[in-house]
């Protein structure tokens, strides 16, 4: 019996240590590379090199001195932050509507909002570049912007429906027993409501916008160039730490987005409705 036992304990601290091991090496595998690119980003060399012999911030000026990198990191962002704004406008009356809707194709048509995240993003860029090309848009940045608003909608639409379907069709109801219309109840009762999906939504979409290169890279041009498609210009012809020192800021804009919305509204009530 005591031999049970205690071969019982040794299985339990065996189990213990090793879900600790493997969730070390699972974050270190995770972690390394982003932790080599800071790291890097700080080397006085001129090559990319690990691990760094000098620290500076040489590299980190170059991003200032290259034109390009500060040109296409103003385009992201304003990109970044319109196609998330177009993909709410557009994404959250779908994902209302389609929630509560009991006609049979209403499945159908949220799956059709969820093909661009199961479509090849080339596949996706280059169809979407003979289309608008076709539309007479062009390579400018509205046919980047509808772009990345395709790619973004998505996010938008499936969040909102999460929460949406979480909340139940009680407190509509009651608003709309209490004599208010649909535009009171939506704008007093629904959109609080889902504002957690909403804000979660939107969040995804700029940050995926902002790493996004396949979409980006067909519509392109001299002055809709966005970062990732500089980066990889700039790959071609030079490989310096420079790629390192804005591959950091680009972290650094995410994480700094994150710590607002946290700080603002708080990831927490993100993922259920308060």
């Amino acid at each position: 019996m005591n031999a049970r036992r205690a071969w019982r304990r040794f299985a339990r601290r065996a189990d213990f240590w090793g879900l600790l091991v493997f969730l070390v090496l699972f974050f270190v595998f995770m972690l390394a590379p982003i932790v080599v690119v800071v790291v890097v980003s700080f080397s006085d060399a001129s090559f990319i090199a690990f691990p760094i012999a000098r620290v500076s911030l040489r590299w980190y000026r170059r991003i200032w001195e290259y034109r390009p990198f500060m040109d296409s990191l103003i385009v992201s962002l304003e990109l970044a932050v319109a196609s998330a704004a177009c993909a709410a406008l557009l994404g959250v009356p779908a994902a209302l509507a389609l929630t509560r809707s009991r006609a049979r194709f209403a499945d159908a048509v949220s799956t059709f909002l969820l093909a661009p995240l199961s479509m090849p993003m080339i596949v996706l860029g280059f169809s979407l570049l003979y289309y608008l090309s076709w539309l007479g848009l062009g390579v400018s940045f509205l046919s980047l912007l509808l772009a990345h608003t395709v790619v973004s909608i998505p996010y938008v639409a499936r969040t909102v429906a999460g929460v949406y379907r979480g909340i139940g069709p009680d407190f509509e109801e009651a608003a709309a027993i209490l004599g208010a219309d649909r535009w009171r109840t939506f704008r007093y009762v629904t959109l609080p409501l889902i504002r957690p999906g909403i804000f979660a939504g939107s969040l995804f979409a700029i940050l995926i916008s902002l790493d996004n290169l396949p979409i980006s890279f067909f519509f392109g041009s001299a002055s809709t160039n966005t970062l990732p498609v500089v980066m990889l210009s700039y790959l071609q012809n030079q490989f310096d730490p420079a790629i390192a020192a804005i591959s950091t800021v680009q972290m650094l804009i995410a994480v700094a987005a994150l710590l607002v919305v946290e700080r603002v509204y708080g990831l927490a009530a993100m993922s259920a409705p308060s």
